[in-house]
């Protein structure tokens, strides 16, 4: 059962019990990422989830990892485009320890100067990381240039340029400005006394102040683009999108079941066409990113260069074929069964209900039902698979990202 609670300074608390588990997730979720900065601190979200580690007036980072690998514990975070998370995963009873390891790197974290040029030093070898990835950078680059200019093309790391430019006086100011209980959300899901974690909370968060909710860009315009890389790697790594819908959209159910018929599955028709059939590509999938103003419906694929024609010209015959055609009514029974197993097996774990509920109450500012959410599914017809594929997968409006050997590839005749 799902419950929410108010600290005494206003953050929502949103709490699962799970009594028949050992475990126990608690989520500090804030409402700020990539998308708030500017082209000048591009980065700096993602350097205050670096430095929350790094030290604070009572625990040194390594005292931090320590304590909580003495009670067996896993503590990590992320940042994205709209939020950044901090979270824990524990046994029950050393819950509230989680609670207070996290409460002091939120109130009491140092931000001391040599600790932030070294980690800068450590952001700038993760971004060279993800540039020598050619999956990761194919995805990315795609979304910096169809939002070209707009926040929500922004990297999340940040470039090498911004991240070194940053100081550690405009990290403090942006997470004064942006870390206040209108954008924060505390989940926790799992075995726990509610009245003495509520306590426990309250000792730990009740000192963050209040302030303005982050303020949200407006919608970006969608720019179709062609971008290529020549990189030295044996694949050639493939990502085409089509504009798509906003994460609360009405049309989100036949997206997802969308996806899983064409390409989010092993039994999807792009991996059983190009991958099975003709033997073009090892890996192949499709996915949306949905964000709160924009939204992208995604193809990878990694293929020897010399398949690269082949497979797009199949990927665009596969799509005419359910815009023209539609889906079978096996197709749709298959992978709504498919989808619902998915969110039912995600269900049973406090991590997954922590994120869940976690997100959902930071974005929507409610809880989605699981049943209602399974009931959703269930009501998606043949013919609303149709018109959405005809709707946005339109040809025209593709974006198409290459990574890899690009020697001898026609760029110019890959559309025609």
């Amino acid at each position: 059962m799902v419950n929410t609670r108010k600290l005494s300074n206003g953050i929502t608390v949103v709490l699962e019990a799970m009594p028949y588990l050992r475990s126990a997730a608690l989520g500090i979720w804030v409402k700020v990422g990539s998308s708030n900065e500017n082209a000048k601190n591009n980065g700096i979200s993602h350097i205050i989830e670096h430095m929350l580690f790094k030290g604070t007036e009572n625990r040194s980072a390594k005292q931090i990892a320590d304590e909580m690998a003495k009670i067996g514990g896993d503590i990590n975070a992320y940042t994205s485009k709209e939020c950044t998370s901090f979270y824990a995963v524990t046994l029950d009873e050393h819950l509230p320890i989680a609670i207070d390891i996290l409460g002091d790197m939120f109130n009491n974290s140092l931000f001391e100067e040599n600790s932030f040029q070294k980690e800068k030093g450590v952001i700038i070898e993760e971004i060279d990381m993800y540039d020598d990835s050619p999956e990761d950078l194919v995805h990315e680059m795609l979304q910096m240039k169809v939002w070209d200019k707009h926040p929500l093309g922004y990297q999340i790391s940040g470039s090498k340029e911004t991240v070194k430019n940053i100081t550690r006086a405009e990290v403090v100011e942006f997470m004064k400005k942006h870390y206040v209980t209108q954008n924060m959300v505390i989940s926790v899901a799992g075995n726990y006394k509610e009245d003495e974690i509520m306590e426990r909370l309250e000792l730990n968060f009740s000192k963050i102040p209040s302030g303005e909710k982050s303020v949200i860009a407006p919608a970006p315009t969608y720019e179709s683009t062609f971008y290529v890389k020549d990189k030295d790697v044996e694949q050639l790594h493939l990502n085409m999108a089509y504009e798509s819908i906003q994460s609360d959209a009405s049309e989100k159910y036949i997206l997802t079941v969308l996806n899983s018929v064409f390409g989010g599955s092993i039994n999807s028709r792009l991996f059983q066409e190009i991958r099975e059939n003709l033997g073009l590509t090892y890996t192949i999938y499709s996915y949306g990113s949905s964000y709160s103003k924009a939204g992208l419906f995604h193809i990878y694929g990694a293929m020897n260069p010399s398949q690269l024609k082949p497979v797009i010209n199949n990927i665009f015959q596969i799509i005419d074929d359910i815009k023209e055609n539609g889906i079978t009514d096996e197709e749709l029974s298959m992978c709504k069964e498919q989808i619902k197993t998915e969110l039912i097996l995600g269900d049973e774990t406090a991590k997954n209900r922590m994120n869940s509920n976690g997100k959902a109450m930071l974005f929507r500012g409610y809880i989605i039902p699981l049943e209602e959410i399974i009931e959703k599914v269930n009501a998606v017809t043949r013919e609303e698979i149709k018109q959405f594929a005809a709707k946005y997968l339109v040809k025209e409006n593709v974006s198409i990202s290459l990574v890899g050997n690009l020697e001898g590839i026609d760029k110019e005749g890959l559309l025609q």
